[in-house]
């Protein structure tokens, strides 16, 4: 297949310390030892050059900053356990901002000389790097090794709640709880009262705003809030705060603190930043923060984790819009993600993807994603009408095909990826634990000894990767890279041979159609869905209204006679009933993407 030189982000979302780990040990809550830990090293050159060619261009190291956990090494002692979710500990627990974890390297103390090198071979690849950027929140334990001077909380003003110049939101006697010490939850740790001797009398907010000196085991009561100069007591007005074009004298503390972490990464070589929970953060400091990087690096990619249903969001309009105002290049589309999840959890239709669909800025801004780290995996047990790892192609083939925007492949999805069992702290919940240490069954025959050529997979797992694969180059057509979107499913809801089951009462239950057509180039794709979980669709018509004709710029004259489908290379001879394009069958959890090729004349 030819492709054009792409620009769309295709980001493969790497979880170093599952990536390379090919212990098959498993055990429950088990140690670093048990379990074993991938490592930077594991990313070789065959692994990159494997990504690569899948149709890879951008790595989400996931995990890579130090972050709180119960494993010890000569350079930096282990937290205490009452700070931990999981040996491992949360990567969203960040102890040292401009650190990396030891965890990853073959040699502790030289951590930053290896994540150095797995730079300089995801570039020699033409791989761009992604890392995490937290900026709500730090462990419990924060204090950084690197840059001491950085440290977090020195000089605060302790005896007030809230202070534009603090770094925390410090506890008062009066506050909920009872007041000091600080106390944790503890289940499951032995002989301990969950008092963390650091906050005996001086108490900090936990990272999901919890004003208590007894945050629950649900509170993010490992972590601990950022303050960025507004006291989110009093609600989400922040027009107080500095503009995009503020001096580093004028701005908050934290703002300079964290202008200074990014400029450490970008200076290292990072290309950009998945920012986690940046709804909870000002949009204010967002328009300072990613002007600033941008003179840095007119080309820093920053993709938001943001969700416009979270109260504490810090903006009265949709978070997604407002953070792509600010500078963000994309932005998660979690609206897309639970429609179809829908379909198979919640009765939802196909047609209820109509009302997600616009044409404003943001549908060819938002990163899509069938997996991610906090999201169950496509093929896990019970999760997705439990129709394993072939649900991922309806669901990816709608969600990477609609937009132009970045889209996202979680590791080990590619790859059938189940996530059985109960790991440790996350328990049996359908998801790749982020807490424990693990590995994941699917992805070691991929990996086979270091070479990463797959070949112990079984052959289902060869040609689901394959598929993958062929997606991710698809997208790369000019239609998809640079095209318009036109949707068929309202038009066609009166068709009866539009996937209509027999107990439907109208059409658009199991089937989403659509059109993505590039101006320029006139390339066209008719992208064709079949959601359900056993039904082959045979004999459909799709009625394309006359408008759509006119929109595709297809003379009635010259309507086209053949199509091809971009995903098997399959060609067949599209039969013209007027309006209507009829295809012979689609296959059940499958997808169809018929280029259309105008008649020679």
């Amino acid at each position: 297949m030819s492709i054009s030189r792409s620009t769309r982000p295709r980001i493969y979302q790497l979880f170093v310390r599952l990536f390379g780990n090919a212990n098959q040990t498993r055990k429950w809550n088990g140690t670093l030892k048990d379990n074993g830990c991938g490592k930077f090293e594991d990313i070789n050159d065959a692994a990159l050059l494997s990504l690569r060619d899948l149709g890879i261009s951008h790595l989400w190291l996931t995990g890579v900053l130090e972050h709180a956990s119960g494993t010890a090494y000569g350079c930096r002692p282990a937290d205490d356990a009452i700070l931990l979710k999981g040996i491992a500990g949360s990567p969203y627990a960040i102890r040292d901002y401009f650190d990396v974890s030891p965890d990853y390297a073959q040699n502790p103390e030289q951590r930053m000389d290896e994540f150095r090198s797995l730079l300089a071979r995801c570039e020699a690849y033409g791989l761009k790097t992604i890392i995490d950027f937290v900026p709500n929140h730090v462990a419990r334990s924060y204090r950084s090794d690197i840059f001491d001077e950085e440290d977090l909380g020195r000089d605060d003003d302790c005896s007030v709640f809230f202070c534009r110049d603090n770094h925390f939101f410090y506890l008062q006697p009066g506050d909920s709880g009872s007041g000091p010490p600080l106390r944790l939850p503890t289940e499951g740790i032995a002989s301990s009262d969950g008092r963390f001797a650091p906050e005996t009398h001086i108490g900090r907010v936990t990272g999901n705003n919890a004003i208590t000196w007894a945050p629950s085991r649900h509170d993010w009561y490992d972590t601990v809030k950022l303050n960025y100069g507004h006291d989110f007591r009093h609600g989400r007005d922040t027009s107080h705060l500095p503009g995009a074009d503020a001096t580093l004298e004028e701005v908050p503390r934290t703002w300079r603190s964290m202008d200074r972490i990014l400029s450490y990464w970008q200076e290292m070589g990072v290309s950009g930043f998945r920012v986690d929970m940046a709804h909870m953060v000002p949009m204010e400091f967002w328009a300072w923060l990613v002007t600033r990087a941008r003179q840095r690096n007119a080309s820093v990619f920053f993709m938001a984790e943001a969700y416009d249903n979270d109260p504490a969001k810090l903006c009265d309009g949709h978070v997604l819009d407002e953070l792509l105002a600010v500078g963000f290049d994309a932005v998660y589309d979690d609206p897309i993600y639970d429609a179809l999840m829908g379909l198979y959890d919640e009765g939802k239709w196909c047609n209820d993807l109509d009302a997600l669909i616009f044409t404003g800025g943001r549908f060819h801004r938002s990163l899509r994603y069938g997996e991610n780290h906090d999201e169950v995996r496509l093929a896990a047990r019970g999760e997705w009408a439990d129709l394993g790892s072939k649900v991922g192609k309806p669901v990816c083939a709608a969600l990477f095909a609609m937009g132009r925007g970045p889209v996202m492949i979680y590791n080990g999805q590619e790859l059938g990826e189940r996530a059985d069992g109960s790991e440790g702290f996350a328990g049996d919940n359908g998801r790749t634990s982020i807490f424990d240490y693990w590995s994941m069954p699917a992805q070691i025959p991929w990996i086979n000894d270091g070479r990463y050529d797959g070949a112990g997979l079984d052959a289902d797992t060869k040609v689901l990767r394959h598929w993958y694969g062929r997606l991710l180059h698809v997208i790369q057509q000019p239609a998809f890279e640079h095209g318009e979107f036109y949707g068929l499913n309202f038009a066609n809801r009166d068709n009866p041979n539009f996937g209509r089951m027999a107990d439907d009462s109208c059409s658009g239950h199991w089937l989403y159609a659509f059109l993505r057509r590039d101006q320029v180039s006139g390339h066209a794709v008719l992208v064709l869905i079949n959601f359900h979980a056993t039904a082959e669709m045979q004999n459909l018509t799709v009625s394309i209204p006359e408008e759509a004709w006119d929109w595709l710029g297809v003379p009635k004259a010259d309507r086209f006679k053949h199509a091809r489908d971009l995903l098997t290379d399959h060609c067949f001879a599209a039969e013209i009933l007027g309006n209507e394009i009829c295809v012979p069958s689609l296959l059940a959890c499958n997808a169809l993407m018929l280029e259309i090729l105008q008649s020679q004349i």
